[in-house]
């Protein structure tokens, strides 16, 4: 059931979250930061208040480990945030980072000395090509050349360590058991002290957000400039999608949650070409038949959603 839930949270919470977020970066494409920046505070003060007992509990896994997993995954945010402020086309940003999939697998063979059948190799090679088509032809006329270089440069370094993270996070929960949600709340607060490097952008785009034009929440009958709307909505959202990423790395190897985070990006990319407007053509076509034959041919994830983690990598070394 918890893996299901898992699911569920993760398509709802951030498949609307893409929708906040790119109608931020449309305007103002270099908030990156402010919004990473709301969002690691949100979920460390809901942590602190409601997992960590205002500090008066203490944590499972040691923090020298949390140390090291959140200096990857704050590199990994920033890392982000510089390839979406050089203005690239948001599909761009939203699916190369799917790529994990290949790097998840690669470092799972070198550094866990994984093994997968030939069915896995050829699904998840499936799926990478036909989201790298969606992604070629939905980025090719928005980038200039100029600014392709750093961008696949950024967005490369970003994949491989966010790849590294999920399987230190993995071999972390074989240690020390599953804690998704103090891991969750660790990952968020730490970080903080590191914003101060970005205090003056951040401040910047406060007052910008400040100038952008009043809305009237409904229902509620609060108004509030949009931008600031916007960022709410995006917090909330990738709270719900975050904290189903974190329950589903506890229920599920590192490379089925790499799967169905790979494919709810997909979700998001077309949703993203369909609700913004952006051109559909025959070669998106074609990638989306790549991704949902290479979702079909992994099968054994969805057979295994509801098996423990352990299930699942004892068939891994079969294969």
């Amino acid at each position: 059931m918890r893996p299901a839930l898992a699911v569920g949270l993760v398509f709802a919470g951030c498949c609307s979250n893409v929708i906040f977020l790119e109608l931020l970066a449309r305007k103002h494409p270099g908030c990156g930061n402010i919004v990473t920046f709301a969002q690691f505070l949100f979920i460390a003060v809901e942590g602190f208040l409601f997992e960590a007992d205002l500090g008066r509990k203490p944590p499972a896994i040691p923090i020298r480990y949390y140390a090291i997993m959140v200096t990857m995954f704050f590199t990994v945010s920033v890392v982000n945030n510089y390839a979406l402020n050089l203005n690239i086309a948001m599909p761009l940003h939203m699916i190369f980072r799917s790529g994990s999939l290949i790097a998840n697998m690669i470092l799972g063979i070198i550094i866990l000395k994984k093994r997968y059948s030939i069915f896995k190799y050829t699904s998840i090679a499936l799926v990478s090509v036909g989201i790298f088509i969606c992604t070629f032809m939905s980025a090719k006329q928005v980038v200039r050349s100029s600014q392709i270089i750093l961008c696949i440069g950024a967005l490369t370094f970003a994949l491989l360590m966010s790849a590294r993270m999920g399987i230190f996070q993995e071999t972390l929960y074989k240690q020390f058991g599953k804690h998704s949600k103090e891991a969750l709340f660790y990952n968020h607060a730490l970080p903080l002290p590191g914003f101060i490097f970005l205090a003056s952008d951040i401040y910047d785009h406060a007052v910008l957000f400040n100038k952008s034009e009043l809305y009237e929440i409904p229902g509620i009958g609060v108004t509030l400039p949009i931008m600031w709307f916007y960022l709410l909505m995006n917090i909330i959202t990738q709270y719900v999608c975050i904290r189903g990423v974190f329950i589903l790395t506890t229920e599920c190897a590192s490379l089925t949650v790499t799967l169905v985070v790979t494919l709810r990006k997909f979700v998001s990319l077309i949703f993203s070409i369909l609700y913004f407007q952006n051109p559909f053509t025959l070669w998106h076509w074609l990638g989306t038949f790549f991704v949902f034959i290479g979702t079909l041919m992994y099968t054994e994830v969805w057979n295994n959603l509801g098996t423990t983690k352990s299930e699942p990598q004892k068939d891994n070394k079969k294969n």
